[in-house]
């Protein structure tokens, strides 16, 4: 029988609850037009990219774990197109192009051969590596790398041409996505996840990760995507009959 970590499907749960929290609160002030100031401060940026984190970390650790990966990789990246067209069609100004559940997908297909590269690496040196190349493209739809305000180069103009570069990160003027994460730089931390599996699994701390349980927010965690494909209408419904009658 298959060993299941319950503190990862609870942290995955976690994570989902905050995700549907911040997603109603952006509800509220861009589709309800409440003014909440609190929603544009740095602690609540701070909050938005905790979520982000947290679910490409957790899915990279959890990449290893997958007997089938294509298929894995395939279902995430076609939820991914079903959101994409039901926001084109019912939410045109709300349209979600390229968003986590692509780059979750994309990462998990492009790993299958790259993981006969990274598995090469030593863990420690692979996890720094790649959170430091994380670090340094996090700015590339702004036309640079560099870390912070230090810019190591600037990047050609004319990377940042069309659908396919945005894709990629190259963000070009007039591109539109409410739920955006390219590529580059956010493979680099999937990759991060890999690695913290890896010393995870050579510190022999995967014990740990079965010590307690949570069952709701485990529950919420092992059925996480198909929660996520819904809960943007679901919340949007809630909100909108809210609005309406209360």
């Amino acid at each position: 029988m298959k060993k299941r970590y319950f503190v990862l499907d609870a942290f995955r749960g976690f994570a989902l609850v905050n995700m549907i929290l911040y997603h109603a609160l952006w509800d509220i002030v861009n589709m309800f037009h409440v003014s909440i100031p609190w929603f544009k401060s740095d602690a609540a940026h701070i909050w938005q990219q905790c979520i982000c984190w947290s679910f490409i970390l957790l899915s990279g650790f959890c990449w290893s774990f997958g007997k089938k990966k294509l298929k894995n990789a395939l279902t995430v990246l076609g939820a991914s197109v079903i959101i994409t067209a039901v926001t084109a069609v019912f939410m045109k100004s709300s349209i979600i192009l390229f968003g986590v559940l692509t780059l979750l997908g994309s990462s998990m297909l492009v790993m299958i051969p790259l993981d006969k590269v990274l598995r090469k690496l030593n863990p420690y040196v692979g996890l720094v590596l790649f959170f430091l190349l994380f670090l340094a493209t996090k700015n590339i739809s702004d036309g640079f790398v560099g870390i912070g305000d230090k810019v190591f180069f600037e990047i050609p103009g004319e990377l940042y041409s069309n659908y396919l570069s945005a894709y990629l990160g190259f963000l070009f003027v007039g591109f539109y996505s409410s739920d955006y994460f390219p590529l580059v730089p956010w493979i680099f931390l999937f990759v991060c996840g890999y690695f913290l599996h890896h010393i995870f699994t050579r510190m022999k701390l995967m014990k740990h990760l079965s010590a307690f349980r949570c069952r709701p927010l485990e529950f919420l965690g092992r059925h996480s995507l198909i929660l996520y494909m819904i809960h943007q209408p679901v919340v949007y419904g809630v909100l909108f009959l809210v609005f309406r009658f209360v």
